[in-house]
This record gives structure tokens, C-alpha cells and sequence, in this order.
């Protein structure tokens, strides 16, 4: 009997001495990493994709049909404005414009011709009736002063008397109408002739006009400085209206088109700063937002916006794909911390977890609020100044022990667990100002 509780009180014994460490490592400290709640100038940042296209293009289009004489320029040149690029053949055209010029010299003598001109037979067979007209008046009233005097002296009867007085007033009227007569053929007839003179002059010089545009349409000069972008004729072949014979792109300033969601559209304003950036460089380049289209794009629901940039030396190409992050509001002495902090909170919210100076961690709800980065806002939950758990507070519980460790974290390695903790190298002091120092938070 004495032999089989001998026995039995190995495993009791056993059991009694494994208990004793389990109990004591489930009451150690979880390993933490801790960074203070800091003050910070954060932005809101409205992001998209586009593309790069030139601030001014022009497709010098031909606008007669004629064989390309001459090029001046090729693909990849820069030119200026106002720069003679091509000249299409014009020979005919040269020709028609000298031929009009001998028209316009002919019109021009026509007008002084007749502005100098003598007084035609018409005004003079006017001026003939008005002196005829006159002296049938002036013999008139003669004969009747004769029989007026005749009439007082009695020696010749009333009735003569009256019937010349009829005949001069006959003869007055006559010679009113033929110097009426004469005078609008003095001031009309020979201003019709000197207007049809003229009007001859004026359209001689508009079928000249006419012609030395079709010689300047043979000649094409840059409409702005730039680069040629494209030049798909050669010389020889034909230029045709609706065709581009050249095409000049100005790329001293690019703008970024970038299409935004429609949700984020609202806070993109005109003058606002944005950051540009190419998906396979980290170079970034700084542009201001002209413009913000008032329509959605029903296909894509974006809304797009154009960012123009400033491109010294050229180094930015039209079609090259860009990201932008628009900064749309700013928010200075903003409470941040870094997003490793944030942990899922009650009911979908929210919260990080604090730790105090006796080393026990505290979960408080927090409200976030803008997020730039690897900083997020927090509006309320926490004070800065405070300490926050940025790893290894995935799964601790509230009012739990933690020990504070130091950590060497690389911010480049992505790939790691923000929640696991790394081997403690040293307990850190408890100075709190020394604490934040060398704690750092791990990845973004």
C-alpha cells in the first residue's frame, strides 16, 4: 500500500514543479515599442493619374494644295515664333500677283483720267441751251419796256402791252429750267464717273489682296516657339488642306491632366500646390492647379484637373504617365502620430493604446482625421506630449504590464510585421524624453 502512493506522488510532484514557471512568464510584461504624440504641420493630400501634355500646341495645316518646295526645319528642332519652317511651290501664284498689280496701275490712271477729265458733250450742249435761254429772255424784256413806254405815251394799245409781258415771263421760265438742268449735270454726271472710277481701283487691289495671300499661304512660319513634334511630308510631295504639315509643340511649361474621383474632386481648387511624380522614379516636381473641370467624366466617374509645370530644360515629355498628390487643406499644431499606432477599436472605431509612467498600457478611442503619409491626425482621444504603443499592441489588453524596449527599425522594410515585437535589446530608461528618442516606430 505504502508503494503505490510512493509511486503516485511522482507525477503530483512533477506537475507542482512545471506549474510554477508557466504561472510566472504568463505574468511578465508584453514587449513594447512607444513614441510620443507629437505637434506637426499635416495636409490633406487628394491624389490621381494622368498624363503629361504640352502648354501650347499648333498643327500648322496648309491652306492651299501645292507640292512642298523647301523645308527649313526638322523633327526635334526649336523654333521661334514668327520662323519660316517650309515654303510650298508658288510660281503660279507669284505670276497671278503681278498680273494683278498691272490691273490695279491700270484703274488707278483710269481714275485720275477722269477726275481731270474736259466737260462732256452733254454739259456742253447744257451750257449752250442756258446762254440760248438767257438771250430769248433778255430780248423778251425788251420788247416789253419798249411797248411800256409806247403804252404811256399812248401810241400803242394795252393788249400788246400784256402779251409781252406772257412771252418774257415764258423766256424766264426756260432759262431757269436749262441752268437747272446744267448745273445737275456738272454735279452728278461727272461724280457718278469718278465713283465708277474709283470703285474700279478698290476692287483691282482686293483681286491683288487675294492673290499675295495665296503667295503668303505658300510660305508657313511658326504661329509660337517650340519644338517641330512631327513632320510627315517630304519635300516634293503634296500639301493638302485638312492635313498637318508640321506640328509645334511649346514644352517650356507641361501640364499634368489628372483625374481625380468625383468624392475628392470638391476640395480641389484653383491655385493649390501639388506634387508630382513618375511610377518608376522618386523624383518629384512641384506644379500649381489651373484648372478643375465642372463636368464628371460619366465613364470613369473622375473629374479631371490640370497641373501645369514649370520644365527647365525640357526633361519632362509630353505622354509621360504622372502621379499627383494635390494638397487641398492644411492643418498646423495638428496632434499626429504614426499609423502603426492605430488599432481597431469598439463597434468599428478607432483607438491606440497609451502607456503610462508606471508601464501599464491604456486603449482610449480616438477620432482621426487627416492622413499624410505615415502621420494620421488624431482629434481627439489622446494629448500630445503622451506616449503611444507602435508595436506590439496588436491583441494587449487594456490596463495590461508592458516593458519598453528599443529596437533598430529600418523604415524601408515594408514587408515586416508592424505588430511583432523584436528582441529587447536594453531596457530603456525612464526618463520619458529618452524614451522617445529611442523609441521609433516601425515601417510607415
Amino acid at each position: 500500500m505504502s508503494h503505490k502512493l510512493h509511486i503516485l506522488a511522482v507525477p503530483v510532484l512533477f506537475l507542482a514543479a512545471c506549474s510554477k514557471p508557466e504561472e510566472k512568464e504568463s505574468e511578465a510584461p508584453a514587449p513594447v515599442q512607444v513614441t510620443a504624440v507629437t505637434q506637426a504641420t499635416i495636409q490633406r493630400i487628394v491624389g490621381g493619374d494622368g498624363a503629361l501634355f504640352p502648354l501650347n500646341q499648333a498643327s500648322l495645316i496648309p491652306k492651299i494644295t501645292a507640292p512642298v518646295q523647301k523645308f527649313y526645319v526638322n523633327r526635334g528642332d526649336h523654333v521661334k515664333q514668327g520662323q519660316l519652317l517650309a515654303v510650298l511651290e508658288n510660281g503660279d501664284l507669284i505670276a497671278a500677283a503681278n498680273e494683278s498689280k498691272g490691273a490695279v496701275v491700270q484703274a488707278e490712271s483710269n481714275l485720275r483720267t477722269t477726275e481731270g477729265a474736259t466737260v462732256p458733250d452733254s454739259v456742253v450742249k447744257a451750257q449752250t441751251d442756258v446762254e440760248s435761254a438767257r438771250t430769248a429772255r433778255d430780248n423778251a424784256k425788251k420788247v416789253l419796256d419798249s411797248r411800256e413806254q409806247l403804252f404811256k405815251e399812248g401810241a400803242l394799245a394795252q393788249r400788246l402791252v400784256d402779251e409781252s409781258r406772257v412771252a418774257y415771263s415764258q423766256a424766264e421760265i426756260q432759262l431757269q429750267a436749262a441752268q437747272e438742268h446744267l448745273r445737275t449735270l456738272q454735279s452728278v454726271a461727272k461724280e457718278e464717273q469718278i465713283k465708277g472710277a474709283a470703285a474700279q481701283v478698290q476692287s483691282a487691289k482686293a483681286h491683288l489682296d487675294s492673290q499675295e495671300t495665296q503667295v503668303a499661304y505658300s510660305r508657313v512660319t511658326s504661329p509660337i516657339a517650340g519644338i517641330v513634334a512631327d513632320r510627315p511630308l517630304n519635300v516634293g510631295e503634296m500639301a493638302n488642306p485638312g492635313s498637318p504639315l508640321l506640328t509645334i509643340v511649346d514644352i517650356s511649361r507641361v501640364v499634368a491632366r489628372i483625374d481625380v474621383p468625383q468624392g475628392e474632386a470638391s476640395a480641389v481648387k484653383v491655385g493649390q500646390t501639388a506634387t508630382l511624380t513618375q511610377p518608376d522614379s522618386k523624383e518629384e516636381v512641384n506644379g500649381k492647379v489651373t484648372v478643375v473641370s465642372p463636368a464628371t467624366d460619366p465613364n470613369s466617374t473622375t473629374v479631371q484637373v490640370w497641373i501645369q509645370i514649370d520644365n527647365p530644360g525640357e526633361r519632362l515629355k509630353p505622354g509621360m504617365a504622372m502621379h499627383a498628390a494635390i494638397a487641398t487643406e492644411v492643418y498646423k499644431a495638428a496632434s499626429v502620430v504614426p499609423v502603426a499606432a492605430i488599432l481597431p477599436g469598439e463597434e468599428g472605431g478607432t483607438a491606440v493604446l497609451t502607456v503610462s509612467p508606471d508601464n501599464v498600457a491604456h486603449k482610449r478611442a480616438v477620432t482621426l482625421g487627416v492622413r499624410q503619409g505615415n502621420q494620421v491626425q488624431i482629434l481627439s482621444g489622446v494629448n500630445p506630449g503622451e506616449e503611444v504603443v507602435v508595436v506590439g499592441g496588436l491583441g494587449l489588453d487594456d490596463k495590461a504590464k508592458v516593458k519598453i524596449v528599443t529596437t533598430a527599425v529600418e523604415e524601408s522594410d515594408e514587408d515586416e510585421d508592424e505588430n511583432a515585437p523584436e528582441a529587447p535589446a536594453a531596457k530603456s530608461p525612464k526618463a520619458p524624453d529618452q524614451k522617445k528618442d529611442q523609441a521609433k516606430p516601425q515601417g510607415k
